[in-house]
């Protein structure tokens, strides 16, 4: 004897951008008390990015200058796409954080989480993931967010 189980509600939110519908996928879904976000990036509400880096003549990173302010719009969009739910940072327990120079992102994270969770430690996991190339060529940073709510 099989049986059918409903779907879980979800409810989703996304920006409107290009690629959500290229690539098909949302920004944000949560399911029950959990909102999992997807790797944020450094865009405005056009879809374009914020602190692009120069790219070298290999189409790379030429320098990773930007990493502070390309990390600052990424939480900008975190903390607007938290807004949909009803959620602020105070609600999220885990971050991952890909990036293409860590030693870049170390000094950048520190100042930048430190200003946004509002606490010299933020009160969240975080990972800090080095990789090889992320989204767009001209972007540095990309996170990723778990939250609970009440």
């Amino acid at each position: 004897m099989s049986t059918t189980q409903p779907a879980l509600p979800k409810k989703t939110a996304s920006f409107g951008v290009a690629w959500e519908g290229l690539y098909g996928y949302v920004q944000a879904v949560q399911v029950k008390d959990t909102i999992y976000l997807s790797g944020q990036l450094s865009h405005d509400r056009e879809g374009n990015l914020v602190a692009p880096a120069a790219l070298n003549s290999s189409g790379k990173p030429a320098d990773f200058s930007t990493m502070e302010a390309q990390m600052q719009q990424t939480y900008v969009n975190i903390v607007d796409l938290l807004a949909e739910f009803g959620a602020t940072l105070d609600d999220v327990v885990e971050e991952t954080i890909f990036v293409i120079d860590v030693p870049a992102a170390f000094a950048a994270a520190g100042k930048v989480r430190k200003a946004f969770y509002g606490a010299d430690i933020p009160p969240v996991a975080s990972n800090l993931i080095g990789v090889s190339g992320l989204a767009f060529p001209e972007q540095l940073v990309e996170i990723t967010i778990r939250a609970v709510v009440a």
